[in-house]
């Protein structure tokens, strides 16, 4: 009898937006503990949602970046964990290169935020993965996890955050390849950064819009989809101002379903693309 496979296999979806070829990459998943992750909701009412789509936690998530060539500009947006989250993640480069990319051909990389699942896969150790992209992030985001200051603050269990930015991102920066931008920001021609501040200090969303269609890429707006989209006011231990994330969620689920453009979420399952409905 031959052996199970359990490898994984490199993820990629694509579609056009426009004149705009978007690809979402799998950085793989992670078993997540959301019963004790959701705050600001009752655990029968994250059970009830839970049960209600046949899910159980630790619940499987993924983790998802999505590559955006504008014809002109190869456009990153979010890099994965790389080893920063467990071994069941870090297999963004490999769906880059199923995709038909390698990383040196990447000219642009926005990120987000800069939690360890989003920024991780910027470095391979020692290496710059992406040696010849400029990486943009709010600077807000950039201000606070940056910071030894901040992070020497922290408490013991928030170190980590901080430890993981700094290792993705320094070296970037010390080469001249870190440039912040500040709130909303066209970053190249169809890419525009909207400040959606909450969830870290600089969260950022990307919008994507070509030959009139429109695709939001909404980073950690969301992260269980079968609690959140149902009970937006439930929010996320990792959230910095859980106010702020929860109030974010909401304006961006409503703009949503009112405009009806597409949404990629990086924690929605692979690949993470649709649209929302009231």
């Amino acid at each position: 009898r031959a052996a199970p496979r359990v490898k994984h296999s490199p993820g990629y979806y694509r579609m056009m937006l426009g004149d705009f070829e978007i690809t979402a990459r799998s950085d793989g998943s992670v078993p997540l503990p959301v019963d004790k992750l959701l705050t600001n909701i009752k655990p029968a009412a994250i059970k009830k949602a839970l049960d209600k789509n046949r899910l159980s936690s630790p619940l499987e998530t993924s983790v998802n970046g999505y590559l955006i060539n504008t014809g002109t500009k190869l456009v990153l947006v979010d890099t994965g964990a790389a080893g920063l989250f467990g071994p069941t993640l870090g297999k963004l480069a490999a769906s880059l290169k199923a995709a038909g990319y390698q990383p040196e051909q990447v000219d642009e990389i926005y990120i987000t935020h800069m939690h360890a699942d989003h920024v991780g896969g910027l470095m391979a150790g020692d290496t710059m993965v992406f040696p010849n992209a400029i990486v943009r992030a709010d600077k807000q985001d950039a201000d606070y996890w940056l910071s030894q200051a901040n992070m020497d603050k922290a408490p013991p269990a928030a170190k980590g955050f901080f430890q993981g930015a700094m290792a993705s991102l320094n070296p970037y920066v010390k080469a001249g390849k870190f440039q912040a931008f500040e709130g909303n920001t066209e970053l190249v021609p169809g890419v525009k950064a909207v400040a959606t501040h909450g969830h870290t200090p600089g969260h950022a969303v990307y919008v994507v819009e070509s030959k009139g269609q429109k695709l939001v890429l909404w980073g950690d707006l969301m992260h269980v989809a079968a609690v959140q989209f149902e009970s937006p006011s439930a929010t996320m231990q990792f959230d910095t101002d859980s106010k702020a994330a929860a109030l974010q969620r909401k304006r961006a689920y409503a703009e949503a379903a009112r405009q009806g453009y597409y949404v990629g979420a990086a924690h929605l399952s692979f690949p993470g693309i649709g649209q929302v409905g009231r």
